[in-house]
């Protein structure tokens, strides 16, 4: 037998124990509660498998139901090598090292070593830890008895990892006094680097033959963004990526750049703090500071004297007066070569200090960067459109009440993951239960710049006709009509209190969250049936999602940030309520840029763009009703263009083939058929 023919013989004995590990007698039935055999899982689990020994891009497309985590997994593991997942967010990277690995791992009878990583900022920092205690300069008893927990906390984990400190707040003001960034680690140069949780984290997964990371972390890698421990991800032979639709749009923000006011004041107060530790005697290090401090407060108040009102996304072209904003520019510049100059004085004194001057010296780049397209004349297209430059990215600036972020962004992000990936010798599995529009990839292979990988989708494996029913009422004003909100409210009350409420009611915007809120808590008083009322901005999202999970007849109503990543089975989430189809509006400064860009290039920035991507989210949306084959419920959408206009059509055959009504007498029926 040849080497060709025993390697290809090889090769199909463990493609073969892959699909055997799906059958109804398989590792994983034998091994899983609740495993159920599913061809489509089993077909995805083959696809992946090929991609792996072929060394290519598949592109896969699971609806929800397939079993995507086990099926990408198991091939994964057979196949032997080393492997890197990564997921969207930190909490399904926890849920994917704690609970979905071990369990295929111990299906599979496969003894492989494992590691989670995250960025540094999730684990403590022994060093600035033990400073903050030595100093003990924390401002709140709150925040003393917090580095209290964190010490006790440091002296009995292994990992560091500031998830497993329940008793600190995830949003209390002491983490960031206790763990590092990369402004400020000082890495192998630091005197605890030895036992430093973060290079612990890194060592083991170098050893690794399994690494769960998440998206920011992996995408953080190929941009080359952590300079303190360089190559943090190990080297390996299977990148599989999850919940890949959201790849876009973080490839946008780390091969784009940003620098923002708050960035400034931290680098001030950490010099302020540093200098008068470290080197008391070695400059006028308050002066120095409140003087640094004060040209950034002056340049927040120069946004505002341009027009610039507090929850604006501006592109830089569309202030007519930013030349009025280049004194504010030169006085914080000049502030930081004055700061630059004293760091400089200093240097070797303190290895903290130190860094500060290579920090100075970025922010200054940054502002000289910003400082140079103050002066830029902006030149009209074919179309009026101001343009600054035939390069695809756009400059903009996002202000908030006391601060400001100013922003480069890349409008084909995929230009910069493609180029990535083909420095990457190994196989990339991307999938997600929604990365097609009316069943095609094109979008979504133009925006991560992989038109070459590929492709492959597995429909849902429910009964949605059985399952489900999608309401359209018959009559709704236009999403545009000032009293829109209201009538949302008051098309989902009658559904709401049927079903007791178990409801989502998404909208597309944060003003419509608290109008249709309104509104509803209004129609519960006069119908005497008050329900426990979640509304996004009350609290955490956590919070919000636990106090829903608890209860068992609550209303949720919530912005795009609950579109997304929710699991909540059975008849605790039975009602989905959808206000507008997910459009991004035309004029924030990215789409407004992208949709020109576009234009230029001849193409149709709709059909192209804006529809995809709203069908995209508008299918993250609709994927929080179904989740199991026993759950049955209502989806209801009052946006009227899904049957007035042309491209309504598009968006329904996106969907999974629900029933459909028109008749709230049947959409109530239905849910009070599932409750009895």
């Amino acid at each position: 037998m040849t080497l060709v023919a025993a390697a290809l013989r090889s090769d199909n004995t463990v493609r073969a124990q892959v699909t055997a590990a799906f059958s109804a007698n398989g590792s994983l039935a034998r091994s899983v509660p609740g495993f159920i055999s599913r061809p489509s899982q089993a077909e995805m689990a083959a696809a992946v498998f090929d991609a792996i020994e072929s060394g290519g891009t598949l592109i896969a497309e699971a609806g929800t139901g397939t079993g995507k985590t086990f099926a990408y997994l198991v091939p994964a593991l057979l196949s032997g090598g080393k492997v890197l997942l990564s997921t969207g967010t930190k909490p399904l990277q926890d849920q994917l090292f704690r609970k979905d690995l071990p369990a295929v791992l111990d299906a599979l009878r496969i003894n492989a070593a494992t590691a989670l990583l995250k960025g540094r900022a999730n684990y403590v920092c022994l060093h600035r830890m033990g400073r903050a205690e030595a100093e003990g300069l924390l401002p709140s008893r709150e925040d003393v008895g917090h580095l209290r927990s964190v010490i006790r906390f440091s002296a009995s984990t292994t990992t560091g990892d500031r998830a497993e400190l329940a008793d600190v707040p995830e949003n209390a003001a002491i983490w960031p006094v206790v763990t590092s960034t990369r402004d400020n680690c000082l890495g192998a140069e630091c005197p605890r680097f030895g036992e430093c949780f973060v290079y612990k984290a890194r060592r083991d997964a170098q050893a690794a033959d399994i690494v769960v990371v998440n998206h920011h972390l992996f995408m953080a890698d190929l941009a080359f963004r952590d300079d303190a421990i360089r190559d943090f991800l190990p080297t390996v032979n299977t990148v599989i990526l999850d919940e890949a639709h959201q790849l876009p749009a973080i490839a946008a923000d780390f091969f784009g750049a940003s620098l923002s006011l708050a960035q400034l004041l931290e680098a001030g107060r950490d010099a302020r703090a540093l200098g008068l530790a470290r080197a008391p005697d070695g400059a006028s290090w308050i002066t120095l500071t409140n003087q640094f401090e004060r040209a950034i407060r002056d340049m927040r108040l120069a946004l505002g004297g341009v027009g610039l009102a507090v929850g604006s996304r501006t592109p830089l072209e569309r202030i007519e007066r930013r030349s009025e904003l280049q004194p504010a520019f030169d006085d914080v510049d000049a502030a930081c070569v004055d700061l630059a100059r004293a760091l400089e004085v200093n240097r070797g004194r303190d290895a903290e200090l130190d860094l500060l001057i290579a920090r100075v010296a970025e922010l200054r780049r940054e502002l000289s960067k910003w400082s140079k397209e103050l002066n830029k004349s902006p030149h009209r297209d074919d179309d009026g459109n101001t343009d600054t430059d035939d390069s695809p990215t756009v400059r903009w600036i996002s202000v908030s009440a006391h601060g400001a972020q100013f922003n480069q962004t890349p409008l084909a992000p995929g230009e910069a993951l493609a180029r990535a990936r083909e420095a990457q010798p190994q196989a990339w599995v991307l999938t997600s239960a929604t990365l097609t529009a009316a069943g095609r990839f094109d979008h979504y292979l133009n925006e991560v710049g992989l038109e070459e990988a590929s492709t492959a989708r597995w429909d849902s494996p429910f009964d949605f006709p059985q399952q489900a029913l999608l309401y359209l009422p018959q009559s709704m004003p236009s999403p545009y009509d000032a009293s829109f909100a209201q009538n949302v409210a008051e098309a989902a009350w009658p559904l709401v209190r049927a079903n007791n409420g178990r409801a989502f009611i998404l909208c597309t915007t944060l003003r419509a969250v608290d109008r249709v809120a309104d509104r509803l808590r209004q129609l519960m008083a006069l119908d005497d049936q008050p329900l426990p009322l979640l509304i996004q901005g009350t609290s955490t999202r956590r919070a919000l999602l636990e106090a829903f999970r608890s209860s068992d007849n609550a209303v949720l109503v919530g912005s795009i940030s609950f579109w997304e990543g929710i699991d909540i089975r059975g008849d605790a989430l039975s009602l989905v309520v959808i206000d507008k189809l997910p459009f991004a509006p035309p004029d924030d400064p990215i789409v407004e840029a992208k949709i020109r860009y576009l234009r230029k290039s001849g193409r149709n920035p709709f059909n192209e763009y804006q529809l995809p991507e709203a069908i995209m989210l508008m299918k993250q949306g609709v994927g929080r009703l179904i989740r199991d084959e026993t759950d049955r419920g209502v989806l209801m959408i009052l946006d009227v263009r899904v049957l007035t206009k042309p491209y309504g059509k598009v968006v329904l055959s996106s969907l999974p083939p629900f029933s459909r009504t028109r008749s709230e007498a049947e959409a109530v029926e239905f849910l009070t058929r599932r409750r009895s």
